[in-house]
Order: structure tokens, then sequence, then C-alpha cells
């Protein structure tokens, strides 16, 4: 571990040069706190595996566009092995919408959509349809919804995404805001290296941005518990004998070395002592169900770890490029312009070595574009212990060939 002022850096020889000159830059004043991650790598303003306190600031660059992305496992009562798990697997695919933009096939209710139509912060209002239509669906990127085997034998469902179109809107509409435009202004996201956006918790835009922001993680909650209900009765309704349910890419109002802050953590798990935290690895790894534990270098790092094994690959290195191409019988198809680094039909053969099942997914999420898990952990040190550890037996992503916008 080495520190830097008021920086604490987790695993520095794991981490590029770029997020943690964008770390620096998210300290503002002398009363600033900021923890690195072992995971950490490059992100929007500020880096993803990044926490901040703030003594008098909120930041909507710390909390990012998918506000309140979470993780949810529980362990159900019923054994891995008697799981016919490529059936499961494909019904699990089948029903749960997957991509950037889905509507949700299967609509389904929750009381939030409820406090969606009467929002405090009023412009979030309009997005009531947007807000029901994708309720329950999971997104794109490494947003999951998988199977788990423990050591005992049990099968864990275990997902991993958040507030959806809901939580882009809100905060692209807090961009626009922050520029003296209006909330249904579009406004220009800014550079990788721009300053982070940030509202004093005394403005009148800063206290609408912390209701707004309350707000889209209730439903980022209410989607992940809607998409492990449906998982539930897909595998005919077992038991639920242990459930962790955690989020990060959020703030909050907390007391550290004897003072109140707003800690943001971006791409971070809370892990404050006795706290449970669901962390998941790439989808030939273990992912890990872990506890908090009290110490000085828990304090330092604001009682915050990890939320994953951390992206080593840019996407685009690692699938390439694409583009959607109208053929000359009018039919529109995904087209490779620039070949990656991963052939995808190896990290398949892979998978299916492994006897897991894969359903979706693509390149740019295959295990070679991140860290270890287990590695990334080793240098948290005593701030945490492992509580589970979880192997994967199925995979569920959304791959560039789930969701087409020109036919959807």
């Amino acid at each position: 571990m080495n520190k830097k002022g008021n920086i604490t850096i987790f695993g520095r020889e794991l981490i590029d040069e770029q997020p943690i000159r964008q770390i620096e830059r998210c300290i503002t004043s002398e009363h600033d706190i900021a923890v690195l991650n072992a995971d950490a790598h490059y992100g929007y303003g500020h880096p993803i595996g990044g926490a901040v306190a703030y003594k008098d600031k909120i930041s909507l660059s710390g909390v990012g566009f998918d506000i309140a992305c979470g993780n949810y496992a529980v362990r159900t009562d019923i054994p891995a092995k008697e799981t016919n798990v490529q059936k499961i697997m494909d019904e699990i695919f089948r029903r749960i919408s997957f991509g950037i933009g889905r509507p949700n096939n299967e609509p389904v209710d929750h009381p939030v959509l409820e406090k969606v139509r009467l929002a405090e912060f009023v412009p979030q209002r309009k997005l009531y349809s947007l807000a029901k239509d994708q309720l329950g669906t999971v997104g794109s990127g490494n947003h999951f919804v998988d199977l788990f085997e423990d050591e005992n034998g049990f099968l864990w469902i275990g997902v991993h995404f958040g507030s959806r179109g809901f939580g882009h809107k809100t905060t692209t509409g807090f961009i626009a805001l922050s520029r003296g435009m209006s909330f249904n202004d579009r406004a220009r996201e800014g550079s990788m290296d721009a300053p982070p956006i940030l509202f004093d918790i005394s403005s009148n835009v800063g206290q609408s941005y912390i209701e707004a922001m309350n707000l889209a993680g209730e439903y980022a909650y209410a989607g992940r518990e809607m998409v492990v209900k449906k998982v539930l009765e897909i595998l005919d309704n077992p038991g639920i004998t242990y459930e962790v349910h955690n989020n990060h890419n959020f703030a909050w109002r907390e007391e550290h070395f004897g003072e109140k802050y707003w800690v943001v953590r971006k791409g971070c798990t809370p892990a404050f002592p006795s706290q449970k935290g669901f962390i998941g690895a790439t989808m030939a790894d273990d992912s890990v169900i872990i506890e908090g534990v009290e110490c000085d270098t828990a304090k330092k790092a604001l009682y915050t770890t990890v939320h994953g094994a951390g992206r080593i690959m840019s996407r685009t290195k690692s699938a390439g490029r694409k583009k959607w191409i109208r053929g000359r019988d009018g039919i529109k198809r995904l087209m490779t312009i620039k070949k990656g680094d991963i052939d995808f039909d190896e990290v398949k053969q892979k998978m299916n070595s492994l006897n897991i099942v894969l359903r979706g997914s693509d390149a740019d999420e295959a295990p070679e574009c991140y860290k270890k898990l287990d590695e990334v952990l080793k240098y948290q040190g005593d701030t945490i212990r492992i509580l589970f550890r979880l192997h994967p037996v199925g995979v569920a992503m959304a791959g560039s060939e789930v969701f087409d916008p020109y036919k959807d």
C-alpha cells in the first residue's frame, strides 16, 4: 500500500498511471480523502475502483451514469449438481431481457414505479415510461446473470447491473444542469480526463441531485430483486438460505475520522466491519462473498474494497470495431470493421472445457480482459475476509448479437 497526500492506493503495481492521475484530480481541497483499490482502471472523470470523501460536495462523476449499479447474490437450498444448468440458462436468456436500451419482454410491476411517477425531483417524472419499460432488464458490458456452485455444493444466483436508462437519463440531465442548461437539454459528457463534476451540497442543484440519486438507487435495487425473483421462478421457487445485496456508483453520508463526509464510491464495494458484499470475478473465475473487517488499514480505505477483478484491456482492443451495415437485400447486419485481439470462438471453447454454460457475451468480456480477482483481493490486505467462494456454472451476458437497435 502506498500513500500520496490524502490518497491511499492499494496494489500500485497493478494500476496504470491514468486512473492515478484521475484520482489526484478528484482531490479538490486539503480536507478531501481518496482511495484507489487494486482493481482500479480508467473511467469518465473519476477512476473506476476509486472512492473520495468530500466535506461539502457531492460528485456526479464519482456516481457516474449507472447510478447504484450493484451486485445481488442468493444461495438456494438445492444442489447445483441436481440442476439442469443448460436448460436453466436457456430459460434465463430467453425470459430476461439483456442489452442496451432493451425493454422488458415480460413487464413487471414494483412500488418503486409509483415513486418515479411522483418523483420529488419533478423532471424525473418524465422518465416514468422508460423506467417502467426497463424495470427488471439487464444492461450490456460486464452486467450479468450467473449461476454458481459454492464449496458445499449449493446453487447460487448472482446478478450485476444498475439503474439502466433511468439512471443514465438522470445523470445526463444533471450534466446539462451543471452547465447552466435545462435538465432535458443535451450536453456533451466531456473527456475522460475532464475535472469531476461536483455540486455543493447546500445548493438547490446539489439537494436535487441527492434526491434524484436516491430514487435511482431504489430503482436499481428493485430491478435486481425482480431479476433474481424471475430466476427463482425458472428454478421452481427453491428456498433462499442466504442473501447479499450491495451497490457501488453511489454517494453516502458517512462519518470518518470523527468528521462527516459525502463518500462517493465508483466501482467500489462498501465494506464496513461485518458488512457483507458480493464481488464478481471474470466469467471463468470464482466470485466471492466477503465481509468487512475492522482494522487501521480499513479505516484508511474508508471501509471500501474492490467491486470486481478490474479491466486491463479496452473493449475496442479486445473485440475490435463493429458497425451495423445494410446489405443489398435491405437487411442490416453487424459487421466487423476492425478485428480485435480476442478470438471469441476460443473463449467459448474454453468455457465449454470448464463446464461453464455461456449465453450471450462477446470478446470484450473475455477473462483475458481482466485482472485475476484473487490477486486483486490480496492487495486489499486484512480489510476484508472471504466467507464463500462461488464457482461459475452458468453465465448470461449481453452480446453484440443480443440487441439489434434496428430491429427491437
